[in-house]
């Protein structure tokens, strides 16, 4: 099982940060391409927007208001906040800002192909910013949590736990009078598998396990030349 509780910042501190922040650059690019496909938010947009329309505030407010409450629910999961989590709230932000430029196509088949490479993207992202072990966001917060909370059961998988979070938040967004597209769907369906491939392949792994893992990698030409 992957762990992805958070590392003191003295271990590892180039390749960690450089993972950190490549992956939310990238996070605010992929949100960029999506919204430049006009085929749907993403479920946490469309929770964003129905709550917004419910209490007759502007989404910035809400999406401040949901973070602050999203936090809240860390403490009965024992989950904590790092440098990653406040890098979160200010660069995926800033970076979505930079990358606004991206056009909007129009020919619906090259919609979907900026759609789905933002989904893809946002995939990636969250493995590279996630597997710093630096503090996820505070929405990736309420997975890595249940992940740790639950881990060994088997409902417990990155794949599970994330798809669930999706569904539910897309469910109640909409139920709220959130604008939901195909895309839309498709991110709900698929992030949560996605994310269960790209976080493993670039957590970074315990310190204890680090010199575990090298040893194992030379053992094994050894076991097949016996």
């Amino acid at each position: 099982m992957t762990k992805l509780g958070n590392l003191p910042l003295s271990y590892r501190p180039a390749r960690r940060l450089v993972s950190l922040y490549v992956g939310l650059v990238l996070y605010g690019s992929a949100t960029s391409l999506m919204i430049a496909s006009n085929l749907g938010l993403d479920p946490w947009d469309v929770f964003h927007v129905g709550l917004a329309r419910i209490l007759g505030l502007g989404v910035g407010t809400v999406v401040i208001l949901v973070g602050a409450a999203v936090l809240l629910c860390w403490i009965p999961i024992r989950q904590k906040p790092g440098l990653g989590t406040v890098s979160n709230v200010i660069l995926i932000g800033a970076s979505v800002t930079a990358t606004s430029w991206i056009p909007h196509p129009h020919t619906l088949w090259l919609r979907w192909l900026v759609g789905v490479s933002g989904i893809l993207m946002v995939g990636v992202a969250s493995g590279l910013y996630l597997g710093s072990r630096t503090g996820p966001g505070p929405r990736d917060g309420i997975m890595t949590g249940l992940v740790a909370r639950w881990d060994g059961r088997w409902y417990g998988s990155i794949r599970l736990v994330r798809t669930l979070i999706e569904v539910t938040v897309l469910v109640a967004g909409f139920a709220m009078g959130g604008k939901v597209g195909w895309l839309t769907l498709v991110y709900a369906i698929t992030i949560g598998p996605i994310m269960h491939v790209t976080i493993p392949m670039f957590a970074t792994p315990d310190p204890a396990a680090a010199p575990a893992a090298a040893a194992a990698a030379i053992r094994e030409p050894e076991l097949a030349e016996a």
